[in-house]
């Protein structure tokens, strides 16, 4: 069932927004060389505990993952890109480091994530960071009242297309709400005027993913890590986001971030 919600719930899932965004970058901050994955798990852990909200990780047990999943961050480095398992791994100088995060705050949840690097930037990492980052700025500029939901989908998929990255399917960006994973699920690769129309009070987490150069993925030993199928670095950008009368509300905006201009 789609829910759709009311401006002031909306604004209750802005203030879990706010908070996840803060998290994100207080994680980029603290990833640097030598720093070990778990330091970031339990810092990320205090400041949740401080600010009274609730993990959507801890216990989380989906079809997919070989749950429950003990820990609040996914932390996923280089070749992985989704559900990554905190474990003692200490990053390493040109580390790709993804963290995904979701929240809730009073029964309203965020969900974002983002890919940073470690030390020394190569420049194929930076640039598929930057695809992601903009073909997330595609998806929710293309999240509007009357567009349909493959013009999200196809947006994402444009983009990929245009810096020759190929797109996988199986995981894609979905409803939000009241819980982490509500109705509509996102694909990244779309065709436009096709789906569901969109409508104010809809809130979605769209979240492109790219590896550089498969679209088939692996599973790690422990059951949740995902990773490129061929070992190609990766990256993943996440945003919560309103459809409104007006233009698209991005919940989870970082304090300080500027969306990428196209090309």
């Amino acid at each position: 069932m789609i829910e759709l919600k009311t401006p002031a719930e909306i604004e209750r899932m802005h203030v879990a927004g706010r908070f996840v965004a803060e998290v994100l970058s207080e994680v980029g901050r603290l990833a640097d060389v030598g720093v070990n994955l778990m330091d970031l798990e339990h810092h990320a852990r205090g400041m949740i505990k401080r600010r009274g909200a609730e993990s959507c990780y801890w216990d989380y047990s989906p079809s997919f993952g070989d749950g429950p999943f003990r820990n609040v961050i996914c932390l996923s480095v280089n070749d992985a890109v989704l559900h990554g398992l905190p474990h003692d791994y200490v990053l390493r100088d040109g580390d790709v480091l993804t963290a995904d995060l979701a929240v809730g705050i009073d029964g309203w949840v965020a969900d974002s994530a983002r890919t940073v690097i470690v030390g020394t930037a190569a420049e194929e990492d930076l640039r598929i960071i930057r695809a992601t980052e903009e073909a997330l700025e595609a998806a929710i500029e293309a999240a509007r009242p009357g567009n349909r939901l493959g013009d999200i989908s196809a947006a994402i998929y444009a983009v990929a297309c245009g810096y020759g990255y190929p797109v996988n399917t199986e995981f894609g960006g979905h409803g939000i709400g009241r819980t982490m994973h509500e109705d509509l699920h996102v694909s990244n690769k779309g065709q436009p005027g096709r789906g569901m129309k969109l409508r104010p009070g809809l809130t979605l987490a769209l979240e492109p993913w790219f590896a550089r150069t498969t679209d088939k993925i692996v599973y790690d030993e422990d059951g949740w890590t995902i990773r490129s199928a061929d070992g190609s670095r990766t990256a993943h950008s996440e945003h919560t986001v309103a459809i409104t009368d007006d233009a698209p509300m991005v919940l989870t905006r970082r304090a300080g971030e500027t969306p990428p201009k196209r090309g």
